[in-house]
């Protein structure tokens, strides 16, 4: 297998007072070419710090990067025509008309699209001749996205490319996102949602405090839960029963108290359901509320840092 990415003990460190702050501690990481990545952890976990090594626009304190198969260092200039990103906050001219902004980003690179296929695939075609400043939130995104891709690059970063927008925009990025997936581009995606780095990586990093915690595709990291669904039950009055109780029903893999109620990790919801009603009923407690869903990364996260992914620190 031929990798875009590979690093091997990583380390940032920043001199600060009383303590140095390690962003990144050691992290480890391989990305396929063709692959899309997916970098996932709360803010402060050191996702943007590393992406910002990768690209070459910090250096790292130790470690080796190797970026399609060279390291930074080498041959900087001719590495980056073969890079495309958006950052975290792209600030764009907001005077110039986005052909021009496309057609300037175009200037940067030996070969690469017309402005204006690139235009058509982000879909912005009518909204060539107007200024960046008129546009919304969503099509800037689109358009930092475009600037990225003017370049025909082998590899992609995208760092956090749908925060802040709203949920037609985002869906109107996942597309043009899958569009490069199936184009069999490299695709390297930092994102606070866990539904996005469900829908469009095929394998995803989890990282916290500088360092990978958990590797795999969606299905695998939510398999290493045990339970692939969740019932969450409220009981009336404040009432509790035995945890083992719960543990010892059918299909179910943990419990977990939290928000004021039990959470079950279970493998079979209509196994475990007709049990639990009838322990409730025996121990005389009443239902205040119940739900049921499929595990998601998210629940992933909790059970391997006990905060949820969009926590701050």
């Amino acid at each position: 297998m031929s990798f875009a990415i590979r690093c091997r003990q990583l380390h940032k460190r920043y001199p600060a007072r009383p303590h140095p702050v390690d962003a990144v501690n050691g992290l480890d990481l391989d990305v396929a070419v063709g692959e899309c990545f997916g970098l996932l952890g709360p803010n402060g976990a050191g996702k943007t710090t590393t992406v910002e090594i990768l690209e070459g626009l910090l250096p790292a304190t130790a470690g080796e990067v190797e970026i399609l198969g060279q390291p930074w260092g080498k041959d900087d200039a001719a590495l980056r025509q073969r890079l495309g990103i958006t950052l975290q906050e792209t600030r764009l001219s907001e005077k110039l008309t986005v052909r021009e902004t496309v057609t300037l980003f175009r200037s940067f690179y030996e070969r690469g699209h017309e402005p204006d296929a690139v235009l058509a695939q982000v879909s912005l075609t009518e909204k060539a001749d107007a200024q960046v400043g008129k546009l919304s939130g969503g099509q800037k995104q689109r358009l930092a996205v475009a600037c990225a891709l003017v370049g025909d690059p082998e590899l992609l970063f995208l760092d956090e490319p749908t925060t802040g927008l709203d949920p037609q925009s985002r869906r109107q990025l996942w597309e043009i996102l899958r569009q490069l997936r199936a184009q069999g581009r490299t695709i390297l995606l930092t994102t606070h949602y866990m539904d996005e780095a469900e829908r469009l990586c095929d394998r995803i990093a989890i990282v916290d405090h500088g360092r990978v915690i958990a590797l795999g595709t969606p299905r695998q990291l939510i398999a290493r839960l045990g339970g692939e669904h969740f019932i969450d039950i409220h009981l009336a009055g404040g009432a509790a029963v035995p945890i083992d109780a719960l543990h010892r029903l059918p299909a179910v893999v943990s419990v977990r108290w939290e928000n004021g109620g039990y959470r079950l990790a279970v493998t079979a919801p209509h196994q475990t359901l007709p049990a639990l009603l009838e322990l409730l009923e025996t121990h005389g407690v009443e239902l205040s509320h119940l739900t049921t869903r499929h595990a998601s990364l998210e629940d992933v996260f909790v059970n391997l840092t006990g905060r949820h992914l969009r926590d701050d620190g």
